[in-house]
């Protein structure tokens, strides 16, 4: 394909599974349609310029998302072509993943922009937002401290967690969820992701994460794994302390706003600008009906059913679990359906 009729369509991508040291990945079986069983590449990144930070590397690009069919990468894609895919923006801003957890992840927290300037010299924290796509049985997500903790008491919960590992779970709120429900979680926000979610993770473009707890099921952490090569009184000032109990529950659950339902098109906000200028989530619901896609650029997931994307005279057809970058110099782009679909726009910083 020539450049410039790649930079005026829907761009997708190979699939790009990123390791972790969790295990999960079997609610991709459904999602992906890809016959995945639990193991230790539970996360897909997707259209991901971010580079992951493990422990063993498969290369300098992992993370980062491979342009279909070609050996084209997003971040060179980005960089090289700019105007085309962003418009005046200097960066694109906001990472999207798909994760399934058959484990509860352990608890931690993400830092804010000015903790990441002054520690790891980026202008990007960590705040995010989960769509919950799918559930196993008993599925949870833990958010915010249960009550009012000191520093001393969660350092205390730390150690303890080395030999009993549900010292940390004890801190956080424990929430059941079900599809469809959808989390705001602000920088520096106790929380973990529990057992039995396929999460659609929305969030600034960082892998910074603190989580000092001794134990990832059965995996034990070590030092750069908990703390990403902070001092321990460091990192742990990364815990906001002030928010707790229902306050902080309150905080995190959002209920979908209509902005507009006719023409079996109902188009939802999840995520606004109001609640962080990091990025913005909104949902199409298409019922034998057809839209224009308004948004660009922007990450498009399809969530639920089948459908076709036209653009620039071709037409694509689309289900559940594909997803596309649309540039900011892309054609007029539709999304149709002769039955039903449901696409999750996924949308970079407010200017």
């Amino acid at each position: 394909m020539k450049m410039e009729n790649l930079l005026k369509k829907p761009i997708f991508f190979e699939p790009n599974r990123v390791g972790r040291v969790y295990l999960g990945g079997a609610l991709f079986a459904d999602f992906f349609g890809d016959g995945s069983t639990d193991g230790f590449e539970p996360e897909e990144w997707v259209a991901s310029n971010v580079k992951a930070i493990n422990k063993v590397s498969k290369g300098e690009k992992e993370g980062v998302s491979r342009v279909k069919d070609t050996d084209i990468y997003f971040d060179d894609l980005l960089t090289e072509h700019k105007a085309e895919m962003l418009g005046d923006r200097e960066e694109f801003g906001v990472l999207t993943k798909v994760l399934d957890s058959a484990i509860r992840l352990p608890a931690q927290a993400h830092p804010d922009k000015a903790f990441s300037r002054e520690h790891f010299n980026s202008n990007y924290g960590k705040a995010e937002s989960w769509v919950v796509l799918a559930t196993r049985e008993n599925a949870s997500l833990y958010f915010g401290f249960n009550k009012q903790y000191t520093e001393d008491e969660f350092k205390a919960a730390i150690e303890q967690s080395k030999t009993d590992k549900s010292a940390m779970e004890r801190l956080l709120n424990r929430i059941p969820v079900k599809t469809g429900d959808v989390f705001f979680v602000p920088a520096k926000m106790a929380h973990a992701i529990g057992a039995g979610c396929l999460i659609l993770e929305i969030q600034e473009p960082s892998d910074f994460t603190v989580q000092p707890e001794y134990w990832c099921g059965e995996y034990l952490l070590n030092d750069k794994e908990m703390y990403i090569d902070l001092p321990k009184d460091t990192a742990v000032k990364v815990f906001d302390f002030s928010v707790f109990g229902e306050e902080a529950v309150n905080m995190g659950r959002k209920i979908p706003q209509v902005i507009s339902d006719k023409n079996g098109v109902k188009h939802e906000a999840l995520i606004t600008y109001s609640d962080t200028p990091c990025f913005a989530v909104e949902r199409y619901v298409l019922n034998n009906a057809e839209t224009v896609l308004e948004h660009k650029p922007c990450v498009y997931v399809v969530t639920e059913g089948e459908g076709a994307v036209l653009c620039g005279g071709d037409e694509k057809p689309l289900k559940k679990g594909d997803y596309f970058f649309l540039p900011f110099a892309a054609d007029e782009t539709v999304i149709k359906t002769d039955t039903a679909i449901t696409v999750v726009a996924c949308l970079p910083p407010e200017k």
